[in-house]
């Protein structure tokens, strides 16, 4: 085996294809935790030394991240669900009342996959005796009918995975002394960042070290900026 196959990434099957993609959604939706919620927690600790104030506005973030991403995620794929289901409409009324060119452009499509027109024609007419709609829903659509996203399910996902990813920073911020707090969420978040980082990278199919170094510097350019601000506020005694 070459060097470049051994490279290249090995092909999925459908299953196999739908894990990686919620793999690479629930990696995306820690990651956004982190990020987000160790901003916020490093902005006001940059600001005060207090604990309290710091462990409210964390959770704060926490749980209105979680909804905005559950909310989010809910409306996307209610959007898409519903585009989908219209496209499975308007095909099972052209099935209904124009049979006929249907099946002409099945075969159509077909030869043009590269088939001769008379084997795209023989598949198209075996394949509408067997199930037209299916066979028409996965050449036409590329849509299977019985396996449409569930939003709330999206939706919950999303949540749990912002959840799991900000909590992170919000225990490693409240736990620690306050001469130690800031060091310490920033190691923290760095972990973890490069873990969601390898990750996305592995679900994606990339090589590793440039999305893995994007991940981690974006996170701590964001937590510099907001650990900045918060000290300026604290100096200026606002």
């Amino acid at each position: 085996m070459t060097e470049h196959a051994a490279a290249m990434p090995e092909p999925h099957d459908d299953a196999t294809n739908s894990k990686l993609n919620w793999l690479r959604a629930a990696v995306l939706g820690s990651n956004d935790g982190i990020v987000s919620v160790a901003s916020i927690v490093v902005g006001v600790a940059g600001a005060i030394t207090d604990a309290r104030p710091i462990l409210i506005a964390g959770v704060a973030g926490l749980i209105a991240g979680a909804l905005s991403m559950a909310m989010g995620e809910y409306v996307s794929v209610s959007s898409q669900r519903d585009t989908e289901q219209a496209l499975l409409a308007k095909e099972r009324y052209e099935l209904e009342h124009d049979a006929e060119n249907e099946l002409k452009e099945l075969a159509s499509l077909y030869e043009k996959k590269g088939l001769t027109k008379e084997t795209a024609e023989v598949v198209a007419k075996e394949l509408t005796a067997h199930d037209a709609f299916a066979a028409h829903v996965d050449a036409e659509l590329n849509i299977d009918p019985n396996d449409l996203t569930n939003p709330w399910q999206a939706a919950l996902a999303s949540a749990l995975s912002f959840l799991a990813g900000g909590v992170i920073p919000l225990i490693a911020i409240v736990l620690p002394s306050p001469d130690t707090r800031i060091p310490v969420t920033f190691a923290a978040v760095l972990v973890a960042l490069l873990i969601t980082g390898l990750l996305s990278a592995w679900a994606s199919g990339s090589t590793l070290l440039k999305p893995t170094a994007r991940v981690v510097i974006g996170g701590v350019l964001a937590m510099l900026v907001t650990y900045g601000i918060g000290k300026l506020f604290g100096v200026v005694g606002l």
